[in-house]
């Protein structure tokens, strides 16, 4: 049945370009209206380390990739959780060491990895593991928002009163966190966790331009997303080239294009 349905070789990168152009976009909506997109940009190199040592020890990547991920983001929140002018500066070096690690770790454990793929994707190449991934990825993401859409939009627009109220902030941070490593790690096949960051953001911009809720603008930032990714897919088909880098350029020339429809 599944051999049925993705007999066309692209039916499968197909199918992934358009989850991960609405999963990446929806995400990044949330991520924005908490501030915490840098953090996010920290998360997609983050991962590699875990990547690495899994494959070294023969379990699934994307076991690493999400648990690395969810500890650089501990310890970016731990390192950061004064409010300081240096907050950039910390977060920016927990993004470099973990990727500096990760990048050290493949001739120290001696693997063999193929890091330009980890970093900018193949979405041709991507199989039905990746699919699900994507889709478990999805499943969580809504299952945060079922069971914490209110707290997640009053921590969003009052982090102070938030704390003051007695929300539990770290743990839905935390949460948030975990969320993020598992879009990542499950968009990593497609667009890589360098250029997935693009996806994250620039969709997520336009739908939160006067979106009345953060669940428009969630909406709204999945089709952006939706179109791009589609359209990186079909010009990438046409003119033989690699869809991840394509959607990448493709998500910078929205903004320069469509610039004045931003705030």
């Amino acid at each position: 049945m599944i051999e049925a349905v993705f007999a066309n070789w692209w039916a499968l990168p197909f199918l992934m370009a358009l989850l991960i152009g609405m999963l990446c976009p929806a995400t990044g909506a949330l991520l924005i209206t908490h501030r915490r997109l840098l953090q996010a940009n920290l998360i997609s190199h983050a991962v590699v380390p875990g990547l690495v040592l899994a494959l070294a020890i023969g379990v699934d990547p994307s076991l690493g990739g999400v648990l690395s991920g969810v500890i650089g983001a501990v310890i970016a929140e731990r390192l950061t959780s004064k409010k300081t002018t240096d907050n950039e500066a910390i977060i920016n070096t927990v993004l470099a060491g973990t990727l500096g690690l990760g990048v050290l770790l493949i001739p120290l454990l001696e693997i063999r990895v193929d890091l330009e793929s980890i970093l900018f994707g193949d979405l041709l190449a991507v199989g039905p593991a990746d699919l699900i991934r994507t889709l478990l990825a999805t499943i969580t993401l809504l299952l945060l928002l079922k069971t914490s859409y209110q707290k997640l939009v009053y921590l969003g627009l009052d982090p102070d009163g938030a704390a003051a109220s007695g929300l539990r902030v770290s743990s839905l941070r935390l949460a948030l966190g975990f969320v993020t490593s598992l879009v990542v790690v499950s968009s990593m096949s497609a667009v890589g966790v360098v250029l997935v960051i693009g996806l994250l953001s620039a969709p997520a911009l336009f739908g939160l331009n006067q979106a009345p809720s953060l669940h428009t603008a969630m909406l709204r930032s999945a089709c952006y997303g939706l179109l791009l990714s589609l359209l990186g897919f079909l010009l990438a088909i046409a003119f033989n080239l690699s869809p991840g880098p394509l959607i990448g350029v493709l998500c910078l020339l929205s903004l320069l294009f469509f610039k004045r429809e931003l705030p």
